[in-house]
């Protein structure tokens, strides 16, 4: 099989109805996505075609949505799908089809119409000097985390530059991440650590 071949037959296995995809390989790459997160459902619908699902990770990485031409956006500009294809590995007719297959399901189009990135000062931080704290939470769904552990943090009279979170939907081990301006007391990172939810901090 030619990789235009493969493109090709990557190109059309979506079962946009939700149901199961009629060719491809299922196990895929999308590793252990569950369908029981919104994010596994998504990646479930994509389940045939690895380099789909592929290009679905990316944009929900990034925050990329989908125009109304099916083109690939960051706001109002454009990514040109040789970019996408050459970041996910796959043949740019992958990218085509699966912006094509996003705008043909209503519960897709409603998702990828409406994603954005949210600038981050996480990659800046080594530049500005800036501490980033991650935080590995284990019962992310639990109300109140983001509030008691920036809480903590204010106690200390540390300011907060910046407040980031994965979505437990999309994330399988979702993390919080602190952005400040100075390190956090050693006694502060200790108190995170016990708390009864967190698995891991990182700084």
């Amino acid at each position: 099989m030619t990789a235009d071949d493969t493109a090709d037959s990557d190109a059309g296995t979506v079962d946009t109805g939700g149901g199961e995809a009629t060719t491809g390989d299922r196990n895929g790459d999308a590793g252990d996505d569950s369908a029981d997160t919104e994010f596994g459902r998504i990646m479930e619908k994509f389940a045939g075609s690895p380099g789909q699902q592929a290009v679905v990770r990316l944009l929900l990485e990034r925050g990329f949505s989908v125009n109304a031409d099916g083109r690939v956006v960051s706001g109002g500009i454009e990514i040109p799908d040789t970019g996408i294809a050459r970041e996910t590995g796959v043949d740019r007719r992958v990218v085509d089809a699966t912006t094509d297959a996003v705008l043909a399901d209503d519960e897709l189009r409603r998702i990828f119409r409406n994603i954005t990135a949210v600038p981050s000062l996480m990659d800046l931080a080594p530049v500005l000097g800036l501490t980033v704290v991650t935080v590995e939470v284990g019962e992310p769904e639990g109300a109140g985390i983001v509030a008691e552990i920036t809480g903590m943090v204010a106690e200390h009279d540390v300011p907060l530059r910046q407040v980031l979170s994965d979505d437990p939907e999309f994330a399988d081990e979702p993390e919080l991440y602190l952005i400040t301006d100075r390190e956090l007391p050693g006694e502060l990172l200790v108190d995170i650590r016990e708390l009864p939810y967190v698995r891991r901090v990182e700084f």
